[in-house]
């Protein structure tokens, strides 16, 4: 691979402001991306994956270049030319910009430090404490290694508009290449990376990018020609929202809720896009629940969480994430759990899902939920733990419960 200093620049600064700043990785390759109208696909890529693999590997790429936060430009560089390195890829000669690195050692210093697991898959040492801790040294070593590989693309087909196969060929024809995925019926996961927002098959509503796991949560809210109203209410963006109404056949009514009203618009508009008519968006508000009160056949929570299930896609979060923040969340948990499992009408069923791996977050906020005064007309029917190393997709957890 031949290295472009434009390139290169942009990874860098990229990276200054993921790590100075403390701003969102997608959020900043994206602004990077858009800097030189010139780049094509694969300079795009090049930034987009490389500043991502760095964002990864901070703690030990830091650790070989024998730098520290907070980074300068010449610190990152060192950082860039252990990637580099690692990988084979000869650092060509721009003057000092590869200045006094390390070269020679980068190789020993990776060999060494990888005997330790914290530095190994780059983690915070609270972390790795944390892992061990919930999950065991043999599981969270397997699952940690897997949480470091890079996300496939997946896609879920809007099956009111379009058969998986029928997708598969229409994405063939804008030169995208996809294979289904056996235990998920209506994914498809692309082959090679590509751009697949700029695809006329996207425009036009007949796909959605959603992670495998992420695809088993409205399946296993039981979904039939009895559910007549289910109730989001953490929906966000919708991924899961235009999933369920995409699940009753744009029939009966979907109400997705959420405190942030940026998201509910941008929902609204996948909707459009999707053509599904049976959404309706509210914000959260006390009045709002109040007249939902027992009236829903379906109620999901997609709760706030550690995200530690989908690092593969937001590895900055890892560096971002508190021990003070883990504790407040388990307690919105619990307290959501307790507020919105009101909204379920007897016979009804509440789903309480997230994007984390950790006990703490998942079974064990059911079992204190079920012990709690509101959780005596519960029963629990179901719950499925997804972990990325066994599922080959983001961690997740799911919980069914029934109404008594």
């Amino acid at each position: 691979m031949k290295l472009h200093r434009n390139l290169v620049d942009a990874v860098i600064e990229g990276l200054l402001l993921i790590f100075n700043n403390e701003q969102q990785a997608d959020k900043i390759v994206e602004k990077q991306l858009k800097k030189d109208k010139r780049w094509g696909a694969r300079d795009r890529a090049f930034i987009a994956e490389t500043t991502y693999e760095i964002v990864r590997w901070k703690r030990l790429y830091a650790e070989i270049a024998e730098v520290n936060a907070p980074f300068t430009v010449h610190n990152l560089r060192r950082m860039f030319a252990v990637w580099a390195t690692l990988r084979g890829i000869n650092l060509p000669e721009w003057g000092n910009y590869f200045e006094n690195t390390p070269q020679r050692r980068i190789k020993g210093r990776y060999d060494e430090l990888s005997k330790v697991r914290k530095l190994r898959e780059s983690v915070p040492d609270w972390l790795d404490e944390l892992g061990v801790s919930e999950l065991g040294e043999t599981l969270w070593t397997k699952e940690l290694a897997a949480l470091n590989t890079m996300a496939p693309v997946v896609l879920r087909a809007n099956t009111l508009k379009i058969s998986v196969p029928h997708l598969k060929t229409y994405l063939q024809a804008e030169k995208i290449e996809s294979y289904p995925l056996q235990q998920y019926p209506e994914a498809l996961q692309l082959v090679e990376r590509a751009n697949v927002f700029s695809t006329t098959a996207f425009n036009n509503g007949l796909f959605e990018v959603q992670d495998a796991s992420s695809q088993k949560v409205a399946p296993f809210m039981q979904i039939d020609d009895s559910v007549k109203r289910v109730i989001d209410c953490c929906a966000g963006a919708g991924g899961k929202t235009l999933h369920i109404a995409t699940l009753m056949k744009n029939k009966g009514q979907v109400i997705a809720m959420d405190i942030y009203d940026y998201k509910l618009q941008e929902l609204k508009r996948r909707a459009r896009r999707n053509e599904l008519f049976n959404i309706e968006t509210k914000l959260i508000e006390p009045r709002t629940l109040k007249r939902l009160e027992a009236s829903a056949d379906r109620v999901l929570i997609d709760a706030p969480c550690s995200g530690l299930g989908v690092l593969r896609r937001n590895p900055d979060s890892k560096w971002k994430l508190k021990p003070s923040f883990l504790d407040e969340i388990r307690t919105t948990q619990q307290e959501i759990l307790q507020q919105y499992s009101k909204l379920v009408k007897q016979g009804g069923k509440l789903i309480y899902a997230t994007c984390s791996i950790l006990p703490s977050e998942n079974k064990k906020q059911i079992e204190q939920f079920l012990l709690s005064e509101k959780g005596e007309d519960f029963q629990l029917e179901a719950e499925e733990v997804i972990l990325a190393h066994t599922s080959g997709y983001d961690g997740f957890y799911m919980a069914r419960l029934l109404k008594k």
